[in-house]
């Protein structure tokens, strides 16, 4: 596979009212910053997204100097990547939540909420029952982030459905558990809600009580927040279309004097909307620096790839008017770039994906549909895939795939072609909606799967050899696809098919994964030598 270099990103930092030079020094100022650490923090900036590719509701805590982030999978397993940093703007996955899910669940992995506390991670999660298919909240801990966590079941069921979790302590020591519900009654289908937390924090206590009360009925939010500044309690939430192409999310605000209200909502909202090349901002958690400065990590769609990378993670500073309102640094629009909050220069990105199956760990990047997981094995440098036992497989295949972080991309992948499964690569939304290029007896095949329905559209003689080439190029907008294949020795590639539109392939609420495919009876076997995903146009 001959590699490509990298275009290097023209992301502009955009100068608004709100964010200046002038407000900046004065936010560094307020957080007790020294002077040459204003100055190297004024010097470097970073870029939006700071986690790119399908990363919907992230929570974020600090612990130390450490940050820890996790993010809904949906149906994409292992569940719910774990992100760790140093400086908030450089990111790395080091595992998952569960790599099996619970015993109880389904599916629709969602928000899950990190919190820290005597030395005990916890994390609040959505999840639905495999009993009913109604969707509750769970709650899993671990000493270890890098060891995963251990179920604890459910904390939470309400109404007709409960997600959204969030733990706030108040200043009296109470701790404190919101969520969303929705079906309690005919004449307020959704409302947030909050209850008191036992001590060990696994379960509720008390009588829950209503958040948000406005003229005596409760607002509809989502993916809410709360935090103390001052006299105020102030709780950030989401409202609106969360996602898919047609989403109008945004982020508003409002206050109290007690944690069970009545909540005055800002003047100012919505504080935070789409534009400036992001859309549908929303559903984010608040961190605190040791400065006191306080930053919002949270997740909006590009514009121009939009759900084809999904929700990303995204990174404002926020700040308080001398009414007592928050409000964005970087303006009302999610900022394209904005001071490093620890003063490190950001890596650039987004990083090339490589693996050529040489160790027996695989990289937490890989992923694949949890209702048809593969058989997985490496080793000597060969990746051994096999076929989902699971009922109604996809007529695309098996699915070993990735995220992407943006749309224009080449993924290679060296195969041979000797096993008994259908080998190949492709793009896959859901087992319904896929594209696959796979290497089969009549020789190197392009399927459509649309709706359920399999459309062979070309086929194009297999190159000789024990090894063999297959190319999938994709557009800016990470809509359009294009297949070739090649010998081993990638001389000459021949296309197969013309370019395909996949704006069918999304599903509403997460980005398709690119990656390695599998077809066949259950149990059979491919074999891959190496796979390659570069960012930018061959």
């Amino acid at each position: 596979m001959t590699p490509f270099l990298k275009p290097v990103s023209s992301g502009k930092f955009r100068s608004t009212p709100l964010f200046g030079a002038g407000l900046a020094s004065m936010l560094l100022l307020a957080g007790g910053m020294s002077a040459p650490a204003q100055e190297a923090a004024a010097a470097v900036t970073y870029q939006n997204p700071v986690i790119a590719g399908d990363f919907a509701d992230p929570s974020i805590i600090r612990v130390g100097d450490t940050f820890y982030a996790t993010g809904t999978s949906s149906e994409w397993a292992p569940h719910y990547p774990i992100y760790t940093s140093k400086d908030l703007v450089n990111w790395e996955q080091i595992g998952h939540v569960f790599d099996k899910m619970p015993e109880w669940t389904s599916g629709s992995f969602w928000a899950p909420e990190l919190y820290h506390h005597n030395g005990t991670f916890y994390v609040y999660y959505t999840a639905r029952k495999k009993a009913d298919g109604i969707s509750v909240i769970g709650v899993a801990t671990t000493n270890d982030l890098k060891k995963g966590f251990t179920d604890r079941g459910i904390i939470c069921e309400w109404g007709s459905e409960a997600i959204d979790g969030f733990v706030f302590q108040d200043s009296d020591g109470k701790f404190y558990f919101s969520w969303k519900a929705y079906g309690l009654e005919k004449n307020r289908p959704i409302s947030l809600i909050a209850s008191e937390l036992t001590d060990d924090l696994l379960k509720l206590k008390g009588e829950p009580f209503d958040l948000l009360q406005a003229d005596g009925k409760p607002i509809s939010a989502e993916g809410q927040v709360m935090t103390k500044h001052g006299d105020w309690y102030y709780l950030f939430y989401s409202s609106k279309g969360c996602c898919g192409r047609g989403c109008d999310y945004q982020v508003e605000v409002a206050r109290a004097k007690s944690v069970k209200g009545p909540w005055e909502a800002s003047p100012l909202n919505p504080i935070l909307a789409g534009g400036d090349g992001w859309k549908c901002p929303g559903h984010g958690t608040l961190v605190t620096l040791e400065d006191k400065r306080t930053f919002f990590l949270y997740h909006a769609y590009g514009e121009k790839e939009n759900v084809f990378t999904g929700r990303q993670g995204l990174l404002d500073e926020v700040a308080w008017n001398e009414e007592g309102w928050p409000f964005f640094a970087g303006g009302r629009t999610p900022a394209l770039s904005g001071p490093s909050p620890l003063g490190k220069a950001q890596n650039p990105g987004p990083a090339d994906f490589t693996e050529n199956f040489k160790g027996s760990k695989q990289s937490p990047a890989w992923q694949w549909d949890l209702h048809h997981p593969p058989v997985v094995k490496v080793a000597d440098g060969v990746l051994d895939l096999g076929v989902s036992s699971a009922p109604e497989p996809s007529p695309a295949g098996t699915i070993y795939g990735v995220r992407v972080a943006k749309g224009a991309y080449v993924l290679d992948a060296a195969i041979d072609p000797s096993g008994p499964a259908q080998e190949g690569i492709g793009i896959y939304g859901e087992p319904k909606n896929a594209l696959a290029l796979r290497i089969e007896d009549s020789g190197v095949v392009l399927w459509k799967v649309e709706k359920g329905e399999a459309k062979q559209l070309a086929t194009a003689p297999r190159p000789e050899g024990k090894e063999v080439l297959l190319r999938m190029t994709v557009s800016d907008d990470g809509q359009k696809y294009r297949f070739a294949c090649a010998a081993a020795d990638g001389a000459e590639w021949k296309v197969v098919g013309e370019e395909v539109d996949g704006g069918f392939m999304p599903p509403w609420d997460r980005a398709p994964r690119a990656g390695l495919i599998v077809a066949g009876k259950p149990g059979d076997t491919g074999k891959f030598h190496r796979v390659e995903l570069r960012y930018g146009k061959p």
